[in-house]
């Protein structure tokens, strides 16, 4: 860690870590960015940050935070963004696209739109808002913003199915209210996919077909997608609570980790995890240090990047793992 990074120490127990703001090197006059939604590391060490500024929707980085290079497909909603292998998936919420690049930006697959491969009906919503890969190859879905269903395809782009639905009821497994994120958790030895359910506070775990298999509940905490680094999740919570008002309100963000008993470990820029006769009590934002917080990316060396949305156009902070 460089001696220059004078910023807060946040977390608790073993994942403890200094905040840099000042991470990013790019110049805001000639990279400017919107919300800066996700960021991905690639096996050479690479970081690709996806933002919703049509000028750049990827930036590219070293982990020192100068900028290698960028590239934009236009789109306005850029919001998923996944690797797998040498490619990207990105999703745009405001065109409903979802497209496989290459890691320059040439596209070279597009998903069909879900009514136009027969998953919805022409009335049904879709805005999808991310990806994630499973080890075959097939491709899934999260359809966050529009009708809460998780779509399947094949390597090749044919549509296999879909699972989930929108539910506005408080307890309904596997139905989701806001299936945001999703990403595929291989660290019990057999892969399943985890999704997202923010407005429940929820992690919802599903087989490969879409079998329900267990849900997490993380009381406070509006979650953005799960991303699984070693043993363990990680997930920028976007939305908080206050101590005395249990609505869901912006510019209460911090970061969660569970371990792979989905026992919450630490939440930097939040209350130290408590649990009272096993359960999970309320997390809170405990120190403002971020607004909205929308991803994190963990290095090979295990600092963080936390992407943030609504937050005043701000590049990811770093957070310095403490030793």
């Amino acid at each position: 860690m460089s001696l220059a990074v004078q910023g807060p120490v946040v977390g608790h127990g073993a994942f403890r870590y200094r905040v840099d703001t000042g991470w990013s090197k790019a110049d805001p006059e000639k990279y400017p960015v919107n919300d800066c939604h996700e960021m991905v590391q690639a096996a050479d060490g690479r970081l690709f940050l996806l933002t919703n500024h049509k000028q750049n929707n990827v930036l590219i980085y070293d982990v020192s935070g100068k900028l290698q290079g960028a590239w934009t497909l236009g789109f306005g909603g850029a919001h998923g963004l996944s690797l797998a292998g040498q490619h990207l998936w990105i999703t745009d919420t405001g065109t409903g696209r979802v497209v496989k690049t290459t890691l320059d930006g040439e596209i070279v697959m597009e998903l069909p739109a879900a009514a136009a491969c027969g998953a919805y009906k022409p009335t049904e919503l879709y805005s999808p808002t991310e990806t994630a890969v499973g080890p075959n190859g097939d491709v899934y879905v999260a359809d966050g913003y529009g009708s809460q269903y998780i779509l399947r395809f094949d390597a090749g782009g044919r549509y296999i199915g879909k699972f989930g639905g929108k539910s506005t009821q408080p307890i309904n497994k596997g139905k989701f209210m806001q299936a945001h994120g999703v990403a595929i958790d291989m660290r019990s030895g057999t892969p399943l996919v985890v999704c997202t359910a923010r407005i429940r506070n929820e992690f919802v775990w599903f087989t490969l077909d879409g079998q329900h298999v267990k849900t997490v509940y993380l009381p406070g905490a509006y979650m953005s997608r799960p991303v699984i680094a070693g043993r363990h999740l990680y997930s920028g919570v976007c939305f908080g609570m206050y101590a005395d008002d249990y609505r869901m309100w912006q510019n209460r963000g911090f970061v969660t980790i569970l371990d792979e008993r989905d026992q919450v470990v630490s939440n930097p820029g939040g209350t130290a995890p408590v649990y009272k006769d096993g359960r999970l009590q309320v997390m809170l934002q405990d120190q403002p240090v971020f607004k909205n917080c929308h991803d994190v990316c963990v290095d090979t060396r295990g600092d963080l990047y936390v992407c943030q949305w609504n937050s005043g156009r701000v590049y990811p902070y770093k957070l310095h793992r403490e030793a």
